[in-house]
């Protein structure tokens, strides 16, 4: 951003034209005819700096609520992030290990899109591990014994056959 601040008048003159393009460019700065300094920026800023300021106050407040709690902080403290309900301690503090990552990651990238990956995939484990069945199946132990080859066939030869597309 550059240090200039344009006036409200500027914007009736051939000002505007290089205000528009300082705000295309990253920031403008404009004094509103009370005094008030306004900035105008590319909506995608302002959309990444949204989420940012949202998903750093819920890292803040998850990490805090961890601290305080033993166990899995209660359903009425976890507000808007109450979908981690069906995840234990353990793995909601690796989800907050990855929205750190994230939010990081997201800032440097300028854009949104590892942040909404990251909360996209933790959304769909904890509906997932709300199903006590796929939970079960998800969660519990496994024995060798619990499989068994498909048609009869070893299991080389059924990898082999869905490899080779028949």
């Amino acid at each position: 951003m550059s240090g200039i601040i344009y006036k409200a008048t500027d914007l009736t003159t051939n000002k505007r034209v290089e205000f528009l393009q300082e705000a295309q460019r990253g920031r403008a700065r404009l004094r509103a005819t009370d005094g008030t300094s306004l900035v105008m920026l590319p909506e995608s800023e302002l959309d990444l700096l949204e989420a940012l300021a949202r998903w750093g106050e819920a890292y803040a407040k998850l990490a805090t609520l961890l601290r305080r709690n033993e166990g899995v902080p209660p359903l009425f403290q976890l507000g808007e992030l109450a979908w981690l309900r069906s995840l234990d301690r353990e793995d909601i503090e690796e989800f907050l290990c990855d929205l750190q990552d994230a939010i990081i990651a997201a800032k440097a990238d300028g854009a949104t899109t590892i942040l909404d990956e990251c909360l996209h995939a933790w959304k769909a484990t904890a509906r997932q591990l709300e199903d006590p069945l796929r939970r079960s199946v998800l969660l519990g132990t496994h024995r060798s014994d619990d499989y068994v080859p498909v048609d009869g066939l070893p299991v080389e030869d059924n990898h082999r056959r869905s490899d080779d597309g028949q």
